[in-house]
């Protein structure tokens, strides 16, 4: 049986019309290998139509992965208390046998991928199976990568939305010519909060060859939102190969006299200040955290892979963080993560106001003081809590060259991190040379907690 008439067979006739409708054989046969394998009972493909999109939005909440809160468009999603950040031990590079690279959690092709697969054989069994396209960079571009998820998790679904260009109809005007990556994701069995339950099969496995990611056993946005950090293992591939780069880099306008433009990049790690930075009340934010830039004519042009930030909640205040102070407390539409809630409302560390002493948060109900089983005190959110929202939310966002084709030209590049007693706050290159290779290649950070690990290291 050839894949579209195993997807025919398999899917409901209007969901098997959505997948007909667009001209790629291997699109086709991605889908008929990997449905089958993860074996759900029910698949559901999603195009760029608005009602497909408020589908996912009530399933994640008909699924209970999602729960309103007391603003509209505002929901709450616990991970489970062990799945709060990247696993960076369980997430390994698979490349082929005798391949080695430096610093590089490396796996041999071939048994990774026979280990995840059989992790992942029928672990969607009695779920419903999410089919989702999207672009990274925008649309029609230069910047232009398709992307296709497999997921059975409505808020890694939902989360996507908010975060990335819809593609279906980019993939059905490419048909045989889209170059696309592809993610498989499971959140596998669920315990009574609907967080997964099985986290000693946590699994996160970058197939750099087949350029394809697959999750298991895991929620967390970090390990199964594929077009984020997962794909730049991907994209930075293609990158090198086709002379462009791909950069976890923020990307901001700084306003000068008499109407000065000039776009800066800037590239810190998890948790230290990229989004802060970006949204300086005065200037304007393209994007928080990946950037594309390309070689046009002499020129580096870059552009935001997403449209939405995935953010670091914990320390965001009114006074310090003004601007997304406002957004978070307006009708967007927002998912708030592994936050405090008490009586419909969102509580989050350092916030600067009043916390209530009792609620619920990532760790099931909870009091101060509350402890988890090896004695630690758990605070009323946890470190690594995020708020996933559209840019286009943001007063602020210079919207026009988030969508511009050739994205803006790049006037300079700021690179950071956490250190308390190495380098001066502040320093500037020579020149490019200078800045590039003193500074960005040669600077280190502290490890935060957006990574499974001790901290402050």
């Amino acid at each position: 049986m050839n894949p579209l008439e195993y997807l025919k067979n398999r899917l409901e006739p209007k969901q098997f019309e959505k997948i007909r409708a667009i001209d790629n054989p291997e699109l086709h046969e991605f889908l008929a290998r990997y449905i089958d394998l993860l074996n759900p009972a029910k698949v559901f493909v999603c195009t760029d139509s608005k009602e497909d999109e408020e589908y996912v939005r009530r399933k994640a909440i008909e699924y209970g992965e999602e729960r309103p809160l007391a603003m509209k468009g505002h929901t709450v999603h616990y991970d489970g208390y062990y799945d709060q950040a990247r696993d960076k031990a369980r997430t390994k590079i698979l490349v082929p046998r005798g391949v080695e690279i430096p610093f590089i959690n490396t796996m041999d092709r071939e048994e990774g991928l026979r280990e995840i697969h059989e992790i992942m054989r029928n672990i969607a069994g009695g779920k419903e199976l999410f089919v989702c396209f999207f672009v990274l960079g925008p649309k029609n571009s230069i910047f232009t990568i398709p992307a296709v998820q497999l997921t059975d998790s409505a808020y890694v679904a939902h989360s996507e939305f908010i975060l990335y260009r819809k593609g279906y109809e980019e993939f059905k005007r490419l048909g045989k010519e889209a170059k696309f990556l592809k993610f498989v994701h499971s959140a596998g069995e669920l315990d009574e909060r609907k967080t997964s339950k099985n986290i000693g099969k946590r699994r996160v496995y970058i197939d750099i060859e087949g350029e394809t990611v697959y999750s298991a056993n895991t929620q967390y946005g970090g390990n199964t939102i594929g077009l984020k950090k997962l794909a730049f293992r991907l994209t930075i591939r293609r990158a090198v190969q086709e002379g462009w780069l791909s950069e976890h880099m923020f990307l901001m306008r700084v306003n000068g006299p008499k109407g000065r433009k000039t776009y800066f990049t800037g590239t810190y790690p998890s948790m230290c200040g990229k989004t802060s930075t970006a949204m300086i009340p005065w200037e304007k934010i393209v994007g928080d955290d990946l950037t594309f830039i390309v070689d046009m004519k002499g020129e580096a042009r870059g552009a935001n892979v997403e449209k939405g930030v995935f953010g670091i909640i914990q320390g965001v205040n009114q006074e310090d963080d003004p601007i997304i102070w406002e957004v978070l407390h307006s009708s967007n539409e927002i998912i708030f993560s592994n936050v405090l809630v008490k009586d419909g409302k969102p509580y989050w560390n350092d916030m600067g106001i009043p916390i209530p002493d009792e609620g619920e948060n990532h760790s099931g109900k909870w009091w101060r003081g509350k402890k988890d089983a090896e004695g630690n005190e758990i605070p009323p959110s946890h470190k690594n809590a995020r708020f996933t929202v559209s840019l286009e939310a943001f007063p602020n966002a210079d919207l026009e060259a988030l969508e511009a084709p050739c994205g803006v030209r790049i006037g300079g590049m700021i690179f950071g991190g956490r250190d308390k007693d190495t380098w001066p706050p502040v320093r500037e290159a020579f020149h490019w040379a200078h800045g590039v290779i003193t500074m960005g290649a040669a600077l280190e950070s502290e490890t935060t907690g957006a990574t499974l690990g001790k901290e402050g290291v």
